[in-house]
């Protein structure tokens, strides 16, 4: 379980950072920024948790919980399709965490003494102190409820847009390349929202296209 003891390490406002949304076939990288402005107690503290190893269910009632709380600085953002397509997918997550700490920082009035990432890859021109965390979301309260913010938020974008394209799934498999959304992929082809540089999108896509 995740717990406070990376922020205590550092005296002022700490953030928490982590991004979902690298491995899908459509929909835009989601990042978001949480910061705690004293630690989390009680039962909101109990409930967060890596966002992959709660249901849906749990997801919504801590995100619920989380934008409850007059207690925390949450900032999410995103990097979209086309962005990403621009960028490769790890250069666009970083462009979303950059966001979202930028926005983190307007809504607290000042940068955070720290900010905490989860991965090991550092995203370059954060301004202000970042400390990378293998399976931070999983050590850190903070980067815990950012991965939950992340999570739900841009599984309700993939839930939206499934609405206008009920043939890939989208509201079950979030843009993953499950077996449902490989089959709407070979019935109904692709959409604005699919990744063109991903491969299962590519190989779809007529060579012509690319010597254009």
């Amino acid at each position: 379980m995740p717990d406070y003891s990376l922020e205590i390490a550092y005296k002022g406002l700490v953030a928490g950072v982590d991004e979902v949304g690298r491995g899908p076939l459509a929909g835009p990288v989601v990042a978001a920024a949480v910061a705690f402005i004293t630690p989390p107690e009680g039962e909101l503290a109990m409930l967060i948790d890596d966002s992959k190893k709660l249901s849906a269910i749990k997801r919504e009632k801590v995100f619920k919980a989380l934008y409850a709380s007059k207690n925390v600085f949450i900032a999410p953002a995103a990097a979209s399709v086309q962005e990403i397509e621009a960028l490769n997918i790890s250069n666009a997550a970083h462009l979303a965490m950059r966001r979202a700490l930028k926005r983190l920082a307007k809504k607290a009035g000042q940068w955070p003494v720290m900010a905490l990432i989860d991965g090991k890859h550092a995203p370059k021109n954060i301004p202000c102190p970042i400390k990378m965390i293998i399976k931070g979301d999983g050590l850190s309260l903070s980067i815990a409820a950012a991965s939950i913010i992340a999570k739900v938020l841009r599984d309700r974008a993939m839930e939206r847009l499934s609405h206008r394209y009920p043939m890939y799934s989208w509201e079950r498999n979030s843009g993953y390349g499950t077996a449902a959304h490989l089959s709407g992929l070979k019935i109904s082809g692709i959409t604005p929202h699919h990744r063109r540089d991903f491969a299962p999108i590519r190989r779809l896509i007529p060579t012509e296209a690319f010597s254009l």
